[in-house]
């Protein structure tokens, strides 16, 4: 079977211990992505993400950021989907009413916004290389509402007694609407139900001319929001530290992502690479 386009998360599959691409995962991908375009997928921001396009030398290469919220294809938005501001508002109002007693970073595009430099917005930035703006929850709502646009993304961080109580608000209120993904006990992520990354993947696959189908696609993933994107390509594959629901429906299982588990199988797969 020839692959014809491969996608991959970031966190936990991508980058090694030090966060970042290694020299020989590195390798591996700028001698394949001449033939074969190489997509990040991620919950990222795009800011987030460009740093790795630019060592791979793809800067204005097709990305999905905030787990397929947001798709761009040839430096053009091509997918968007937003959570509405009365969500939001639901979401600040009942967080003030705790004290704001967790940590709330508004996404929308490139525009990140905390309330302060706390503890949870300083570890985000040392993670992500990307340094959030400082403003109040109110204003920024104020102005997107003026500006008459959402939210790609939510990110609530705290203590995890605290982190449990908004979520089963949200998800009483909102699950209808919402996607609540917890990555980790002190962490939610919230987007519209509606978006995944595999829907992030048919609208930039649709966008590409819709020459190339799933089936003719790699994927790569470690997490709960990879699984439906592994489960639908045609050669899904987990890294080795993937959570086993993900690791049960891929088609292999590659090496820790410390241990260059995407470069490693690129270069089983790619002849041109031994």
């Amino acid at each position: 079977m020839k692959y014809r386009i491969i996608f991959t998360d970031i966190d936990g599959t991508l980058l090694d211990a030090n966060r970042g691409i290694s020299a020989f995962t590195e390798e591996q991908i700028k001698n394949i992505k001449g033939d074969t375009p190489f997509i990040l997928v991620s919950s990222r921001m795009p800011r987030q993400m460009t740093y790795f396009q630019e060592q791979l030398d793809d800067i204005g290469q097709s990305m999905i950021a905030y787990n397929g919220a947001l798709v761009l294809h040839e430096n053009k938005v091509i997918d968007s989907t937003e959570i509405s501001l009365e969500h939001l508002k639901s979401l600040v109002d009942f967080n003030e009413a705790q004290e704001n007693s967790v940590h709330l970073s508004l996404y929308h595009g490139d525009e990140w916004t905390v309330e302060e430099m706390d503890f949870w917005a300083q570890r985000e930035q040392h993670n992500t290389r990307v340094t959030p703006e400082v403003r109040s929850n109110r204003e920024t709502l104020d102005r997107w509402s003026t500006e008459k646009k959402g939210a790609h993304k939510v990110m609530c961080m705290g203590e995890a007694p605290l982190i449990d109580r908004i979520f089963d608000f949200m998800q009483q209120h909102f699950g209808d609407h919402l996607h609540l993904y917890r990555s980790k006990d002190t962490y939610i992520e919230i987007a519209d139900r509606k978006v995944s990354k595999l829907t992030g993947i048919n609208s930039l696959l649709n966008a590409m001319g819709g020459d190339i189908s799933l089936s003719e696609a790699i994927a790569f993933g470690d997490n709960y929001n990879d699984i439906e994107m592994i489960k639908a390509v045609g050669m899904g594959v987990a890294v080795e530290n993937a959570r086993e629901e993900l690791k049960a429906v891929a088609k292999h299982i590659t090496a820790h992502h410390k241990e260059d588990g995407v470069g490693r199988f690129l270069r089983e797969i790619y002849p041109q690479l031994r």
